[in-house]
């Protein structure tokens, strides 16, 4: 995701994940981290599992939390953004799977 972000006006897309990923490439410019690579299906997936076993609002902070971590891991030299993220996120699906389980 390196193209120059486009103007929003021109953003409108009927299909979701292009509008997403239209988004984030504005958003990445906007933060000043161009380039950045996002496994939208599996933020996405994660997030869905969150809102589903949880409550619907524990979705985004989920994934923020997620976020968070990988980035202070990375900016403290623990790991590299990608393996923090994968990291964090094994962790939440796990204590989701659990939760789901004992729900179940």
């Amino acid at each position: 995701m390196t193209a120059e972000p486009t103007d929003p006006q021109e953003s409108a897309s009927s299909d979701p994940h292009e509008s997403i990923e239209i988004w984030i490439q504005e958003l990445a410019h906007h933060l000043e981290v161009d380039g950045v690579e996002i496994d939208i299906d599996a933020v996405l997936a994660l997030a869905g599992q969150a809102a589903h076993t949880v409550v619907r609002p524990a979705a985004p902070v989920t994934t923020y939390l997620i976020g968070y971590v990988a980035g202070l891991a990375e900016a403290t030299g623990q790991a590299d953004f990608q393996t923090a993220s994968r990291a964090a996120s094994r962790v939440a699906e796990q204590l989701l799977e659990r939760r789901s389980e004992a729900a179940g």
